[in-house]
């Protein structure tokens, strides 16, 4: 088994609003190993991207109420300084946020951006410059040297997408943390984005943490997943078993909601219902209200984990055999 680069250990985290706290992640464990893509995968609103930014101690405001350990190659980074975190981010961290423009300086080509990277490591600027390139081809950037003296926004989504994972690796990372790394991206464009990350998993051994709601890409990429759901993790385990044996009613609602090959495969399913706003802390399984198996039990406890295979887990009565039966309850 390869050596835990990652390990997340009984995270909660609360954010302080009017009246009380939000509970944006409740008690979420899980371990990324070194050369894997991790998945975690879910609606929008579930907390995936609280989780990745609080690995990366980004979360704004300083509202946020933190419990639990982020460990990272052993070192709990949640006890880190501002400057530890610092030498930490970029050197031993990659992020790769969801729009790549606001991430990206306006007033500067994004060949000088890139190569402003590789000099923190006290390299010259010409041969900051020709790395900056060489990276540019490495994620088939189309001709990278013109690129390279382009500004942001005469570049198309997919290649300002280029130009973030380029400056992720600049460092080259250990672990690099793709936060909805396709969105608004055609389907071609995805595509080649996708090969660009799993090449970094072959080629450059980085672990990889991809946060989507899309699980077209999890099938694609993915070596184990995390499914979440209202700031929890319902079920997790290697990606063949999650997607040949899915256990919890909201993994399977998902894999119902993927789009077919065929119209007589059915229509598209829908969950009805959204993720709700959790301001009180109460037992019961938060996705009951919108479950079609939930029953009494499910809104008055919390469900544990129960194993289900050497890596699958689910948090669900109904897989734990403490559900009243398997058909469809109150």
């Amino acid at each position: 088994m390869k050596e835990t680069l990652l390990s997340l250990e009984h995270l909660s985290i609360d954010y302080k609003i009017k009246g009380g706290y939000l509970s944006a992640v409740n008690d979420v464990s899980m371990d990324i190993r070194q050369g894997e893509i991790f998945a975690v995968v879910g609606e929008s609103g579930c907390g995936k991207s609280t989780v990745a930014h609080s690995v990366m101690r980004l979360l704004s405001g300083g509202n946020a109420k933190i419990e639990g350990k982020i460990l990272f190659d052993g070192r709990d980074l949640m006890i880190c300084s501002e400057k530890e975190m610092e030498a930490v981010r970029g050197k031993e961290i990659g992020m790769i946020f969801q729009n790549p423009l606001d991430s990206l300086n306006p007033v500067y080509t994004v060949g000088n951006q890139v190569g402003e990277a590789i000099m923190l490591d006290r390299v010259d600027k010409q041969e900051a410059m020709r790395r900056a390139i060489k990276l540019f081809q490495d994620v088939k950037m189309p001709d990278a040297q013109e690129r390279a003296d382009s500004f942001p926004h005469e570049l198309s989504g997919g290649m300002r997408q280029r130009v973030m994972i380029a400056m992720m690796l600049s460092r080259d990372p250990r672990l690099l943390i793709a936060d909805e790394p396709t969105t608004a991206l055609d389907v071609t464009i995805e595509a080649q984005i996708l090969e660009i990350i799993k090449e970094l998993k072959e080629k450059r051994n980085t672990a990889i943490l991809m946060i989507t709601h899309n699980f077209g890409l999890v099938a694609e990429a993915a070596d184990r997943i995390a499914v979440m759901y209202a700031g929890e993790v319902v079920e997790s385990g290697d990606v063949f078993e999650i997607f040949e044996n899915p256990m919890h009613p909201y993994t399977r609602l998902l894999m119902k909601a993927l789009p077919r090959k065929t119209k007589r495969e059915g229509r598209l399913e829908t969950i009805d219902g959204s993720v709700p706003r959790i301001l009180d802390k109460k037992p019961g399984c938060r996705f009951a209200n919108r479950c079609p198996y939930a029953q009494e039990l499910c809104r008055s406890r919390t469900p544990g984990e129960t194993t289900v295979g050497e890596t699958h887990r689910c948090r669900c009565f109904l897989v734990s055999g403490e559900h009243a039966s398997s058909g469809k309850g109150a």
